[in-house]
């Protein structure tokens, strides 16, 4: 698939769906599957259409949203579920007071040469999201696009996994999140210099910048986890939190790998959070904090040793 983000003109007749697509989860995913399976029995290039920034973003920029994935993470997600093409609009004011018919016209006919879309009974497009699924339909019968609909419960799947994994992550059930997803949540970032306080503890860190402010960040504590590190499989140990033995206030993303000695900096790492070992805690004194981290590890090698049973 060749994610296609700029808006050049589809060559060839497309099926379609729309939306935020945020997380890609197991309720996304069976839409997709639907869309390609439908795609290759018509001979349509199969299409997922969705925007950025999120129109809350836009339209509401003092709500704090907080997405599973940036947008650099929900084009790789795609990428893996057999689409010919992605295709990510820019979300803007002017986009978003596009007529109804406009955006139809536009984007949906000129740009992505649209002839079946599978969208949801509760879609609403348009400026002030003033149409739905039966306008699309008349424009359907205007401009020569089959509607075909998403059932409520279908809808309602995508809507309780989302909330799920939200809250899951929030409260660190990294593993009802997982489910949810049907892979591992993951964060994404360059590794930068820190404070070396893992240096000092005998666990040497690897810091990761999660740039997007508006990544969803799981709950503070420590975490399994597991990197692909050129071409090898590795996994660790991250910390998620202030560090409160040491009196931090600001919130760090740190990962321990274990059996690895190599120079991380400026590389850009896919960090995939397995399983939640315990919260983050202050600790009366340094040593403590040691016998902790030795705990962790055990525990978390334990946990690695059952994967692969």
């Amino acid at each position: 698939m060749k994610p296609n983000s700029k808006n050049s003109e589809h060559k060839s007749p497309s099926i379609i769906t729309i939306g935020t697509f945020d997380g890609v989860h197991i309720g996304h995913q069976k839409i997709i599957e639907r869309l390609v399976k439908t795609g290759k029995e018509k001979g349509l290039t199969s299409t997922v259409l969705t925007f950025f920034p999120h129109p809350r973003m836009i339209l509401q920029p003092d709500f704090d949203i907080k997405l599973l994935h940036t947008i650099e993470e929900r084009k790789a997600v795609l990428s893996q579920f057999g689409l010919d093409s992605v295709v990510i609009k820019k979300f803007t004011k002017v986009f978003a007071n596009l007529s109804a018919e406009d955006y139809v016209k536009q984007i949906l006919v000129d740009e992505l040469n649209a002839k079946h879309i599978i969208i949801g009974y509760d879609h609403h497009f348009g400026k002030n999201r003033s149409a739905n699924i039966d306008d699309l339909k008349i424009y359907g019968k205007k401009y020569g696009f089959v509607v075909e609909e998403i059932s409520a419960q279908d809808i309602q799947d995508v809507a309780v996994s989302s909330t799920k994994i939200r809250q899951s992550l929030l409260e660190g059930d990294i593993q009802t999140a997982n489910s949810y997803l049907g892979y591992p949540y993951f964060i994404s970032g360059k590794v930068i210099k820190g404070k070396g306080i893992g240096k000092t503890l005998n666990f040497p860190t690897a810091n990761i910048d999660a740039e997007a402010v508006y990544k969803l960040i799981p709950k503070d504590g420590v975490y399994v986890v597991k990197s692909n590190i050129a071409g090898m499989d590795v996994f660790g140990m991250m910390n998620i939190g202030t560090n409160p033995t040491f009196e931090g206030k600001k919130q760090s993303i740190e990962v321990h790998f274990f059996d690895l000695d190599a120079n991380l900096y400026d590389i850009n790492l896919k960090i995939e959070i397995l399983y939640h070992l315990r919260n983050e805690h202050k600790f009366e004194s340094v040593d403590l904090l040691k016998i902790q981290l030795q705990n962790d590890k055990l525990s978390a090698l334990k946990h690695i040793e059952k994967l692969h049973e």
